[in-house]
Parts: C-alpha cells; structure tokens; sequence
C-alpha cells in the first residue's frame, strides 16, 4: 500500500492494539490536528468543541474583507446608482436563497463545500472540477484583497506595490499554518477594531456631509450610463456581484464544526446556521453600497481611479474629524480587514486543493503544504495587477462559480425532497459513482451556455444576463437529469455502516480503519470487501490499487463488520 500521510483519528479515541503496525504511515504535518482540521473527512462530533455561538461568530469575521467595498464601487460607477443598488439587491438575494440549503447541509453533516458537492449530485470524481472552481475563487479573492492591503501600505509608508503584495502574502502564513483554532483567535480579537473602522466613515458623513446621501441616489456613474434605469446595466452589474456567489464555501469551512443540533440549543443552532451561512451576504450588500457610497463622495477630491482603491474614500471620509492621523487609521482597519478575510481565503484554498490532489494522485502530504501553492498563484494575480481587470475577471467566473452552486442548491432543495436523490449526503468514494450526471452534467452545460452568452455569442442582452442563464440552466438540469436517469448514478452500492435505512444507535460510535488502524466515528467509515472489514474515508480515498472493487459485484458486496465501540466518556 502507498505509503502517504494520513490526520490522526480524535484524541480522545483510544488507540487500537497495533499488531503488525498500519499499512499506512503518516507524516508530521499531517497527523497534528491543530494544523490538518479534518481537511479531507467527515469533522467527528467529538472534534466540535465550539458553541454554535463560536461558529458563527468567527465564520462571520472572515467576510471583513474591502473587496466588497471596491465591487460595489466599480459596478455604481460603472452602471450608475439605480442599476447598480438593483443588481446588487438581486445578486443577494440570489445567493442568500441558495445559500439556505448548503449552510444547513455542511452544519448537520460536518462536511465542507467539496464533500457536500460529492453527495449532491457531482459523484466522487465529478467534484473534482469544483474543487478547482472554488480553489480559483478563493486564490482570486486574496489577490484582490491583497492588493487592496497592498494600496494602503503604499499610501502610508510609500511602500512599492510589488513588495507590499509579497508582504500582504506572508504575512497569513503563521496564522493559516495552525488551523481552525488560530484562525478563530485571530477573527475573535480583531473583531472591535474592525467594526469600529467599518462603522466610523459612516457616522462622520450623517454628520459632516448629510447631503452626500440623496446626491448619491442621483448618481450616473463615471461612464456615462446615466442615473436611470437600465437592464443591460443591472444584468451586467447582477453578474459581478454574483461573483461573490462561492464565499458559501468559506462559510461552510467553518460551518462543519457547527455542534450537533438538540432540542435545547435547536434556536441558537439555526439562528447561527442562518447568520453565518446565507446571512454573510446581507453584510456584503451593505458593504458593497456602502463602498460605492464612499468612493462616490471621495471621487471629486481623489480621482476615479482612487475612488475605486477602497484606502483613499476611507481616508477622505475621515479626514472631517480625524485630519491627519486619518490616513495612519484608514490603514490599520485596512490592513485588519484584509488579514481576516485572506487568513480564510488561505486556508479553504488549502482544503480545496487537498482535495483536489487526493483524487488525483492518490496522495495528501498535509493540509499546509498546499497553502503555498494557493498563495503563490495569489501573489502571481496581484504582480499582473488583476484588480485593473475587476469587473471582467469577475463577470466571467460568476458564470462557472453559479452554475455550481445552483446545481448542489437544486439538489439539496428539489431532488432530494422528491426522492431522486438519497435523503442523507454520501460523500466516500466506497459508495459513490466517479461522475453523476444530475449535478456535474448541469453544471458542465449550464456553464457552457452563459460562458458563451458572456462573450456575446447570441446577443448584448444574453451577455449581460449571462449568469440568470447559468442560474437557469443548473436549476431546471440538475433535476431534470436526476429524474431522467431516475437517481440512479448518486449510490453504487447501498451505505450497511451508517446509511438512511441502517439503524444507528449511536453516530458518534468508531470503527477501527484497516488500513491506518485509527478510530473514526461511523459516517466517516465504510466496509471496504479489499481489507475484508472497514475503512477510513481518507485511507478508501487514497488508495490506488483497489480497482474500486467495492461497487463491483461479486466483490462488492457488503462485508460483515465488527459491532463499533461506543465511547462511554
């Protein structure tokens, strides 16, 4: 068997007798927990430690990020207010009802973005491109928000761009390093200065510039689309909000250590689903507005290009009370918000390519490892000055990013309610197809279309509401397809461990894995007929050699497995 490394099982599982020793080895980064959270499995319930309070709270500290500040700039300009303020009202909306679902899904079952999309219609290979889709999102974001720091650090202390985005880049990389638990001091102690930076602008315009509100209604943008109006602006603006559609994933990075849900905490437990879920993108409109707000009073004093820089409207929205330390506090909240929002950008980059590499090649050498990929493509995007092509950029991957997110939303909401679809989320590659149709097929052709329709292909009216088509599409297909293929790709086999139509006393109970001779809790577990008893999701994952003999009879069928040991505590 390959030798790879593989996470240590929960510490308070105590270690099975080792005969002959695993067959599979581990590495140190990989086996320390505090670094690796779980990053390719099922999060044990014995591993959610946090309130559901917690969870929310620090989910909620990693959308301090400006860059809505510089989207909502760059659409109002751009488009003017009235189309602008519409098409980010309905780009919210849009990602708020699709985020209902997913928040709820990752925050019962443990289970990140990719694991979730495995189950909800895109099979275990099937996954694998949005696996890529959502590592571009995050690599994307922390070059946007990069250079955003970047600007400020050059405002304040004449630092070169290029060195700044180097710093902007290191400076995360001690924080992502240690995981979940650092990640959650980090939003927890930044949260007042951050909020009092966010806040402050504003209550100095209700005060020293009370008109700048209603002459900001009036706007007609920079580029002469006028105050009115206009559908081809709204569906243009609709589609760069719409970007923003994939942030469900970093969401739900955080959401997986949600605490089980019981009867005495069930109204703490949605409220904090809701908020730190869907609920992010009631913050981010806000900002977004917010942002254009800002840039738009600054603009006569800056210049339009600096009116987009989120630093320079934080400064002159300062300056009335604050004079000439304005710009010293414009930074510190500059630089605050862009460390929490990139540590989260960094590290759900590192599970998405840990995922990704898992399939791939069979291997998963550590969570942290990957963190250097991710943040050298960043550094990569902000030396070639991507925030010069925002609104572009953006437009094009809301395309992909939407399709995705509909489809799993589609499944979640429609197939599985009706039947189509298994009623739990079976995310181990023991059980599932490599590719399913429903989800991976309707995301594919919805992404297609609009990508076509983006580029102008059928019309000025298509290309500005390309991603409605991609919304469209992935919405009508997914159970289309599941209905037409009557489920049959989402189970190769039937789940005997943990599946709906097993009797489970006890979830939290473990198996011994075969392989890694580690104790996981049952839904991370599968009977594996190669090891003849059970397997580990990570181990089945990694394994080359298998030929994926479970889902083919007669060698898949169930294997008997030992009565699981449940902890007494």
């Amino acid at each position: 068997m390959t030798e790879t490394a593989l996470p240590t099982a929960d510490p308070a599982v105590p270690e099975p007798p080792n005969g002959s020793g695993p067959q599979r080895s581990y590495a140190k980064l990989a086996a320390d927990e505090s670094r690796e959270d779980f990053s390719l499995r099922y999060a044990p319930h014995s591993y959610r430690r946090w309130s559901p309070t917690m969870v929310a709270s620090t989910a909620l500290g990693g959308i301090a990020y400006l860059a809505d500040f510089a989207i909502g700039a760059s659409i109002v300009f751009t488009y003017g207010f009235t189309s602008g303020f519409a098409s980010i009202l309905c780009a919210a909306t849009i990602i708020f009802l699709t985020g209902i679902p997913i928040a709820r899904a990752c925050a019962k079952y443990g289970l990140d973005m990719d694991l979730i999309t495995r189950g909800a219609g895109f099979g275990y290979f099937g996954s694998t491109l949005t696996s890529l889709i959502y590592a571009s999102f995050t690599f994307i974001f922390f070059a946007l928000e990069g250079s955003i720091m970047a600007q400020a650090m050059h405002e304040v202390a004449g630092l070169p761009l290029p060195v700044g985005y180097l710093l902007t880049t290191l400076i995360v990389i001690p924080i992502v390093f240690r995981g979940m638990g650092a990640l959650a001091k980090v939003q927890a102690w930044t949260q007042p200065i951050w909020l009092i930076g966010l806040v402050l602008p504003f209550v100095i315009l209700v005060f020293h510039s009370p008109g700048s509100f209603g002459d900001f209604t009036h706007f007609g943008g920079t580029e002469g689309a006028g105050s009115g109006f206009s559908w081809l602006g709204f569906g243009l603006g609709t589609g760069v909000a719409l970007s923003l559609i994939a942030q469900i994933g970093e969401q739900a990075d955080y959401l997986r250590f949600m605490p089980a849900k019981t009867e005495q905490n069930r109204k703490r437990w949605n409220l904090a689903v809701l908020a730190a879920g869907p609920g992010w993108v009631i913050i981010g409109a806000a900002k977004q507005i917010g942002g254009a707000l800002l840039a738009f009073v600054a603009l006569e004093a800056v210049g339009k290009t600096h009116a987009l820089e989120p630093i320079a409207p934080q400064v002159e929205a300062l300056k009335p009370w604050l004079g000439s330390v304005a710009l010293p506090l414009a930074a510190l909240f500059v630089v605050v918000s862009q460390i929490k929002i990139n540590v989260t950008n960094a590290y759900s980059g590192s599970l998405s390519w840990s995922n990704f590499f898992s399939r791939v090649t069979h291997k998963h050498p550590g969570r942290v490892w990957y963190i250097f990929l991710n943040l050298a493509i960043a550094l990569t995007l902000m030396e070639m000055n991507m925030f010069a092509a925002l609104n572009k950029l953006l437009g094009f991957y809301s395309n992909v990013g939407i399709a995705w997110i509909a489809a799993v939303a589609a499944d979640l909401v429609i197939n599985k309610r009706v039947g189509w679809s298994p009623k739990y989320i079976e995310f181990k590659r023991a059980y599932l197809y490599a590719v399913n149709p429903a989800g991976f097929g309707s995301m594919v052709i919805a992404s297609t279309v609009s990508i076509l329709a983006f580029f102008g292909l059928f019309g000025e009216y298509a290309e500005a509401f390309s991603t409605f088509i991609a919304a469209g599409l992935a919405l009508v297909l997914c159970p289309l397809i599941a209905w037409a293929t009557k489920g049959k790709y989402y189970l190769a086999r039937p789940n005997p461990v943990n599946g709906p139509d097993v009797e489970v006393a006890d979830i939290t109970a473990t198996h011994t894995c075969s392989v890694c001779e580690r104790a996981y809790e049952l839904p991370d577990i599968a009977d594996c007929p190669v090891q003849s008893g059970p397997i580990c999701s990570l181990c089945c994952s990694l394994d080359a050699d298998c030929g994926d003999a479970c889902t083919k009879k007669p060698t898949g069928e169930p294997v008997l497995m030992p009565i699981p040991t449940v902890r007494t505590s």
